[in-house]
């Protein structure tokens, strides 16, 4: 059994945000049982959530224009849960028009390019910016419930797109911006999105890619598709296609007045994000305006401690993975700045992530294991040179630690004072199901403690609870943020989470729990592939080679790698009288890149005879 690497200070835990909400319920910290009395606590989230969720979205101060009846109804079962029914609000309503009128003049966004140049937004200013682009999306005829998908760089208006987008009542899905054309229209045809936002050039490792070019091959003849609005960052010599796209700033330029808010359904969606699967087809999962508010601002707000006036927040990441749009979304509803960025961890020099966060006074910082093992390469001088004094949390998400990444992230980045907040939950819930807590001890690459209000457990192959073993992760009730459905495929909604233990959703991780209550994770129970914190189904990457016209049969899978986590290695059988030849490896090694996008992009291809 180890030692914890991390204790909290006793003179601070009991100013921590989390202990409020203990003293609001009538649960506050007990002095003299302090890992007893939270961990009572968190019980009675798991176990209360007709009160726990209601004390959230109170403390959280969410607004909604119409009160809801009840906490949630199960009258049709777990697997279709209804959270908050009656209730009426907007996510926009609540990070963006409230605390514009309410701290004007507050930071609010900070954005930095590849090249340096950094720009700001208080509150004031980027209501603005959502408000016009909210109203040119009414002008191009979108309505509720419409699909916006949103294939940009990581730079401040995807912020604005995406709430713009929340504002008038439609979903927005956001795309990594590295995938490659057929896999942004896979997702733009299943959705049946009507508009996309894009970027005519993006920036990364010093050279500047075309983007539009990329957009254009995935939307063409794609008949639900009308617009493209077209943020120009480079010359302007994009092609455009007249009567779909549009110039972004051109567009929005002469627009004034204010936009209004619709009021949605609590359980109305308001966010799409794709994800894979074992099969080669990803699927859309599907959240509300109601249940993003309570699990981002619950974990941004208990796990992360955060403060208005005090705290800049930075998650390392693209707007195409969850923690995009859960930044946005957490920071805001709980007033807090944040910073996104556009460019690599290590360019143009393996202390670009550090320098950032002495000069802006960074005080949350998250990112990948695999980033932080890429960083580790170039040795400690790099983050020694910077004595980020503003930091006083650190986070991490996306695939398992290994002990010494763990180690030097704790001791060369938090100087082996600092809680790392290493949290796992997934796309399909927006958020996590194991989240640390900053006032317990965390040992050495665990998850310390379930999220607040998520009743998980592990099971054994018999539905059996265990403990000290490893088991696959479950939650035994339905929290609001689950993803409701998938988009179009109820029956694959009840085969993926509902169909191993009925009654239980199964999340297909392994995961355990030792005789402390301290969790730990191992990996996904199913075959999906986590490549540098990104998941990918084989089924995909198979698809893709199978695509290739001397490819008979293909397999992948992954092996360890000490950057990626996991390296994918593929096994092709060719057709008949086809000649395994090393221009046709490579072939088909540009034939995933191309499909996928290059971090995906194989290690090895190895031709067979056969597969078993």
């Amino acid at each position: 059994m180890s030692e914890s690497i991390w204790h909290p200070d006793p003179e601070q835990l009991m100013s921590t945000r989390v202990a409020d909400l203990m003293t609001t319920v009538g649960m506050p910290i007990d002095p003299e049982d302090v890992g007893g009395s939270v961990r009572r606590f968190v019980r009675w989230s798991q176990q209360q959530p007709e009160r726990f969720w209601p004390a959230v979205l109170d403390d959280l101060g969410v607004v909604w224009s119409r009160g809801y009846s009840q906490v949630v109804d199960l009258s049709n079962g777990p697997e279709w849960a209804d959270w908050f029914p009656g209730g009426e609000t907007n996510i926009a309503m609540n990070c963006v028009d409230i605390p514009a009128a309410q701290m004007p003049d507050d930071l609010a966004l900070v954005a930095e390019d590849e090249e340096g140049n950094s720009r700001r937004w208080n509150f004031s200013e980027a209501d603005r910016e959502i408000q016009k682009l909210a109203q040119l999306l009414s002008q191009l005829g979108i309505e509720r419930g419409d699909r916006i998908a949103c294939l940009m760089p990581m730079v401040g208006e995807v912020v604005f797109a995406m709430l713009a987008t929340m504002k008038i009542g439609a979903v927005f899905i956001p795309i990594f911006s590295g995938y490659a054309p057929p896999s942004v229209r896979e997702r733009l045809e299943d959705s049946g999105a009507r508009l996309l936002f894009t970027a005519d050039v993006g920036n990364r490792r010093g050279r500047r890619y075309d983007l539009k070019s990329q957009a254009d091959l995935a939307v063409d003849g794609l008949e639900s598709l009308q617009h493209l609005v077209v943020l120009r960052r480079g010359d302007g010599g994009a092609p455009m296609t007249d009567g779909r796209d549009l110039w972004w700033q051109d567009s929005i330029a002469s627009i004034e007045g204010d936009s209004c808010t619709e009021m949605m359904a609590a359980m109305d969606p308001a966010l799409m994000i794709y994800t894979s699967g074992t099969t080669g087809k990803p699927k859309g999962t599907v959240h509300t305006h109601a249940g993003c508010m309570a699990q981002m601002g619950k974990e941004v707000r208990y796990n992360f401690d955060v403060r208005p006036h005090k705290d800049l927040f930075w998650w390392f990441s693209d707007i195409g993975w969850m923690m995009g749009p859960w930044q946005i979304i957490g920071c805001w509803l709980n007033r807090v700045p944040f910073l996104v960025f556009e460019g690599a961890p290590d360019f143009p020099g393996p202390d670009r992530v550090w320098q950032m966060v002495e000069r802006y006074g960074v005080t949350h910082l998250g990112i990948s294991p695999t980033a932080i093992r890429l960083l580790m390469r170039s040795g400690d001088d790099p983050v020694d040179r910077y004595p980020m004094q503003s930091l006083r949390i650190l986070g991490s998400t996306g695939e398992p630690w290994d002990h010494d990444s763990y180690r030097w992230y704790s001791r060369k980045v938090g100087g082996g004072k600092l809680p790392i907040i290493n949290i796992s939950g997934g796309t399909d819930i927006v958020g996590c199901f194991l989240a640390p807590l900053p006032v317990l001890p965390i040992r050495e690459t665990s998850l310390q403690s379930a999220g607040l209000g998520m009743d998980i457990d592990v099971f054994d192959e018999d539905g059996h609870s265990v403990r000290g073993e490893v088991g696959y992760l479950v939650c035994k009730s339905p929290a609001p943020s689950m993803t409701r459905s998938l988009w179009r495929a109820d029956e694959k909604y009840l085969e993926t989470y509902w169909s191993r233990f009925p009654g239980v959703w199964n999340h297909g991780d392994w995961a355990l729990i030792d005789d402390d209550e301290q969790w730990f994770l191992f990996g996904r129970a199913d075959d999906t592939l986590n490549i540098a914190g990104r998941r990918v189904g084989p089924g995909e990457i198979e698809s893709a080679l199978i695509g290739h016209s001397a490819v008979s049969e293909a397999a992948a899978i992954g092996v360890p790698d000490d950057l990626k986590g996991t390296e994918l290695v593929c096994f092709v059988v060719l057709h008949q009288g086809i000649l395994e030849q090393e221009d046709l490896r490579q072939q088909l090694v540009l034939q995933v890149v191309e499909a996928l996008g290059k971090v995906d992009r194989p290690g090895a291809i190895y031709f067979v005879d056969d597969l078993p």
